[in-house]
């Protein structure tokens, strides 16, 4: 695929969800109000029709589209003209081919420290109930490269946040959320920024 934008346009970024699309909505924010103002969000692929983050789109005026394939998947994000893939919520393992593809190119983000609290299994609700049965003082989000693995791909940053005491899975994973919210946008910054330097 073409190289990333140095001539000033924006980047051109794709968003795959699964769920609610409050990471999603983050971004939307962050686009309107000029902190994400060299980015450009240009479509919204879901692996679900009912999902939430469609309707988030939609209000923005972003393209949509539901792909339960990972073929239409790629077909999507190619026809978008999409240079970044943003995984934000999404709950289905890329297949190798638009890893590929977009090689260096796709970021997630996660609801823990990785290296801890990753990887298969580890998703939602279980990650906060294990993060509390572990007795860990601190959690987290991080903000890393999708490759092959599953939460294995290098970190790009990383944000603490205390575990208390009395804390459920419910009340840290809305804190945890609230930092997702903040280090995606400046997750993005950065992966465009490498790209752009060609440090990827």
């Amino acid at each position: 695929m073409s190289g990333i934008n140095v001539n000033g346009d924006r980047t051109k970024v794709a968003v795959l969800v699964s769920g609610g699309g409050t990471n999603l909505q983050a971004l939307i924010d962050k686009v309107a109000d000029g902190q994400l103002a060299d980015v450009e969000l240009v479509k919204v692929i879901s692996s679900r029709p009912d999902a939430y983050a469609l309707e988030r789109a939609a209000k923005a005026g972003i393209a949509t589209a539901v792909a339960k394939e990972q073929s239409d998947v790629l077909a999507e994000l190619k026809a978008s003209g999409a240079e970044i893939v943003v995984l934000a919520g999404y709950m289905r393992v890329l297949s190798p081919e638009i890893i590929e593809n977009y090689r260096n190119r796709i970021i997630n983000i996660h609801p823990s420290l990785i290296p801890k609290y990753c990887g298969k299994g580890f998703y939602g609700l279980r990650v906060h109930k294990a993060v509390i049965e572990g007795g860990e003082k601190e959690s987290g989000a991080t903000v890393h490269y999708v490759d092959e693995g599953v939460d294995t791909g290098s970190i790009i940053l990383q944000e603490k946040v205390p575990v208390l005491e009395g804390d459920t899975p419910e009340t840290l994973a809305a804190r945890v959320l609230e930092t997702e919210h903040e280090i995606l946008a400046k997750g993005l910054e950065k992966a465009i920024d490498d790209l752009k330097k060609g440090d990827r």
